[in-house]
């Protein structure tokens, strides 16, 4: 069983993401959005913490790992895409391999810079390819 954090809990596709993360016999730890999404969590982790505020969030992960030797192996990355950039360092830095969905940036430059942190971190990150209007996907 692996461990999951989820960013954009909320989102239009979080919901995807955590039946995915429960289908395949995982944990979702924590989850994180501004606005409220309880109730959708609760319905696939009702064990799962969540915070509203990305600082309580991060430290909960720091103290998830440092005062309980429990360590994320994913954090699925749900939130606005200009949010991409920044959440995936985030989970490299926090020793987890990051799940997200195309653009992984919005500025090309900005690539080579997440290959940088990958290098330095030994984490990878996944990019995960959505075709949620295309007729067959639908279908």
């Amino acid at each position: 069983m692996k461990n999951f954090a989820l960013i954009g809990a909320a989102g239009y596709i979080a919901p995807r993401h955590m039946k995915a993360i429960k289908d395949t016999n995982n944990n979702l730890l924590a989850a994180y959005d501004k606005g409220d999404s309880v109730g959708v969590i609760d319905s696939h982790f009702p064990n799962a913490d969540f915070f509203v505020e990305f600082e309580r969030f991060d430290r909960h992960i720091e103290k998830l790992k440092y005062d309980k030797g429990t360590y994320l192996d994913y954090v699925s990355i749900c939130s606005p895409n200009y949010l991409h950039d920044a959440h995936i360092r985030f989970a490299l830095r926090s020793g987890a391999d990051a799940i997200c969905e195309k653009p992984l940036v919005l500025n090309p430059w900005n690539i080579d810079k997440l290959q940088k942190v990958e290098e330095k971190t030994g984490k990878k990150v996944y990019n995960i390819l959505q075709l949620r209007v295309h007729p067959s996907i639908i279908a």
